[in-house]
């Protein structure tokens, strides 16, 4: 049962995200971390961090990590599987009627009207991540120098949440050194 609760809980999560996955992160708050509490909104930023330093879909990565912390390998494999089965199943069916709809104009309507949702939707998960992050000057300074060179340079995020764990064990680390001499 709980296998199957896992995979339920992430199909619902990738059969209604529009977007990729910084698209899902405010799903992914809501299901995961709020309604069932099967992580904190500290792991899932972390998961979602370290989702972007590997390889392949973030979503799928998150997934692969709940899962895995839920019910082991066998939970991971679920958890997987179940956020990238809606996408695989639409998919499909989008590539074999694509041609058909691709002009149509209210199938573009309803793409205008769902991307501005999809941008409101980041930003109050944005907001959210923002309360639980920024808690003291050296997380606002990191934060400040992470979107200005983030949005000036084209530097992977990976490399800039890489170099921000560098910065957090520096710092962090070094000050439980210096407290504890």
């Amino acid at each position: 049962m709980d296998y199957l609760r896992l995979f339920l809980v992430f199909a619902k999560i990738g059969g209604f995200t529009f977007g990729g996955g910084l698209a899902m992160l405010p799903i992914l708050q809501r299901e995961i971390a709020e309604k069932r509490a099967w992580v904190t909104q500290e792991q899932l930023m972390d998961y979602y961090a370290i989702g972007q330093c590997t390889p392949g879909i973030i979503a799928v990565n998150v997934a692969t990590f709940v899962g895995h912390q839920r019910k082991g390998i066998f939970g991971g494999v679920i958890a997987t599987l179940g956020v990238v089965t809606p996408s695989v199943i639409i998919i499909s069916l989008i590539a074999a009627f694509i041609s058909n709809f691709q002009d149509v104009l209210l199938v573009r309507w309803a793409f205008d009207g769902i991307r501005p949702a999809v941008v409101a939707l980041v930003i109050n998960a944005a907001l959210k991540i923002v309360k639980k992050s920024l808690v003291d000057a050296w997380t606002v300074a990191m934060f400040a120098v992470v979107l200005v060179l983030s949005t000036l340079t084209n530097v992977s995020p990976a490399v800039f949440v890489l170099a921000a764990g560098v910065c957090g064990i520096l710092l962090k680390g070094g000050n439980r050194h210096a407290a504890a001499a």
